[in-house]
């Protein structure tokens, strides 16, 4: 196997350009395909994962085989499934053209008409572009596909989670006389396979390894917390890390939201990008986070596929992805070009198996550690402002404005009770163990441990539950623990955070923290709601007791638990 650029058989052009880049040796998709592009016309598919330098692969290929200026029709299209992809693939392919005058133009929805339209009319090398905008201009007759030398269709399994696939047949019907199609994907659902036998000619198939992403380089560990303590924890892993410029993945738009808002509250420079954020707003966003503008970007899978930021130093799982798959694809962000990278995944207790189960899949060890408590996260805390002062100290020319005012003031007070005073008006709270709420599962106060003594931080008052109202009781065959298997299966909150339960003959209350109620509202909104079935979950009217909605039969049930903490 080929260890450098140079054994592929590029040529100097592209090896020029790979060295610009700051590319060193290429990973396994390379190795594999390049050689194969280079020396034949046969169709391609690769199945590999998020990361492993896919774009490289065929661009690289393009700058050596293609000719600037050879149509006024563009010779290669490649599909992708976003306009962040889109733009993404089209910029990383004008940094590998080298010196060739390549015309190169993204298209897709959300950008002029007009603007695209002089492209095309001008003449294009290379269209990459979202399927709607592709099949708009082809409908129309703006876009022409009849030179068309390659074909490729990226993230192909994305573009079949988001209905793309019909627009796509219906594009490859456009393609005239030869051409040779390369299919990427990280996985292969059946309709990917399908459309590859119908319209590729004897492709070669090329698969690398599941576990090329999990690799030594991304350190994965997981957090083990309950739904009510979730942004909490996050808060503290965010702030017992070193550097923390990363992707926190939810499963839902709403999650986005509220998380990214808590997160800017809280003091941290965040922004939610997923389906809903307008295209223009989308790529500010995205701008300001490649240059570190933003601290942290909280997305939806989908939302981040047009996303490559290659010094991400950390990745978190704020919701379980549904699949192994997505995991992979998700701590893949993290780790690249020889950098080391973090993998965070914050789990309800029932969410174990699964994550063992994705373990395994990437073929990796994936660690459980413990949130800080708050005399942990304080001496974190003093660490850091002491190390934070020790850099400024070292830049004696930023402090010369300041100085004149700290004369002042040592002049009339003790240094010593001036540096207190303005530690307490810059960290009062962060200083204080007492503002850190209790976490269940912090490693001080597991059973066993420390004499089993309770933790002096106080629970949660009462107040912040929600009492929930369902539409089955006992004539459904409702009981205790089925409820808790729904909430936890097709709601994602983890029974543990589950307080009283009162079943009756056709209705049910439930118990739960604000934020988990919100959590199984959401996902009743989104999946439920509009089914045949007869469940309905809503939130109770204030005041509202079982007693009151006048039924015959009255069987009340409170569920009991150990504190396992």
């Amino acid at each position: 196997m080929a260890t450098t650029f140079q054994d592929l058989g590029l040529s100097p052009v592209a090896l020029e350009a790979i060295a610009k880049k700051g590319f060193t040796e290429p990973t396994e998709i390379q190795v594999r395909t390049i050689p194969l592009l280079l020396e034949s016309k046969q169709d391609v598919i690769a199945q590999a994962q998020t990361g492993t330098g896919k774009t490289a692969t065929f661009g690289l290929v393009f700058t050596d085989k293609l000719t600037p200026g050879k149509s006024r029709s563009p010779q290669v299209i490649v599909l992708a499934p976003t306009r962040e992809l889109a733009i993404q693939v089209a910029e990383e392919l004008d940094t590998l053209k080298g010196d060739k005058d390549f015309s190169i133009v993204p298209i897709y929805g959300g950008q002029s008409w007009g603007v695209q339209l002089r492209h095309l009319q001008k003449g294009v090398d290379i269209v990459v572009g979202t399927p709607g905008r592709i099949m708009d201009h082809l409908d129309k007759g703006t876009l022409k596909l009849d030179a068309i030398e390659y074909f490729v269709l990226d993230e192909a399994d994305e573009m079949l989670n988001m209905g793309f696939i019909d627009d796509v047949e219906k594009i490859l019907s456009y393609v005239e006389g030869e051409r040779q199609m390369l299919l990427f994907s990280a996985t292969m659902p059946k309709r990917i396979a399908d459309l590859a036998k119908k319209y590729m000619h004897d492709p070669v198939s090329i698969r690398t390894a599941t576990d090329e992403i999990a690799n030594n380089s991304v350190e994965q560990i997981f957090f083990e917390v309950s739904g009510r303590d979730k942004f909490d924890a996050l808060c503290r892993i965010i702030d017992m890390e070193e550097e923390f410029y990363g992707i926190i993945f939810c499963r839902t738009k709403v999650d986005s939201d509220q998380v990214s808002r808590n997160l800017n509250r809280a003091g941290y420079r965040s922004e939610a990008c997923h389906g809903d954020v307008s295209q223009d707003r989308r790529e500010t966003i995205l701008e300001n986070f490649r240059q570190r503008h933003t601290q942290i970007l909280v997305a939806t899978d989908v939302a981040a596929r047009g996303i490559d930021v290659k010094d991400l130093t950390h990745v978190v799982n704020y919701s379980l992805p549904q699949n192994s798959e997505v995991y992979v694809h998700r701590i893949g962000r993290t780790g690249r070009a020889g950098r080391e990278g973090k993998a965070i995944t914050l789990i309800s207790p029932a969410e174990y198996r699964k994550l063992r189960m994705y373990g395994a899949h990437a073929k990796a060890t994936i660690n459980k550690q413990f949130i800080p408590d708050g005399s942990k996260m304080v001496e974190l805390k003093k660490r850091k402002i002491t190390r934070d002062v020790g850099e400024v100290l070292a830049d004696s020319e930023s402090l010369a404005r300041f100085k004149t005012l700290a004369q002042e003031m040592f002049a009339e007070h003790e240094p010593e009770d001036v540096m207190a005073a303005l530690l307490q008006l810059s960290h009062a709270d962060t200083l204080d163990e007492s503002k850190y709420t209790y976490i269940r599962g912090t490693r001080e106060y597991r059973k066993g441990e420390n004499g089993g003594s309770r933790p002096r931080e106080r629970y949660r008052s009462r107040m912040e539950q929600t009492r929930l109202r369902m539409t089955i009781g006992y004539k459904d065959g409702a009981n205790p623990g089925r409820i808790l298997q729904m909430i936890e299966n097709d709601y994602g909150v983890s029974g543990r955070s589950v307080g009283k339960i009162d079943i009756m003959d056709t209705h049910s209350f439930v118990s739960v923290p604000d934020s988990d109620a919100e959590t199984i509202l959401s996902a009743f909104d989104k999946n439920d709601k509009r089914s045949r079935s007869k469940l309905r979950i809503e939130r109770a009217a204030l005041g509202h007791s079982p007693e009151q909605f006048g039924l015959e039969r009255v069987k009340r049930k409170k569920i009991h638990r150990k504190n396992r903490s």
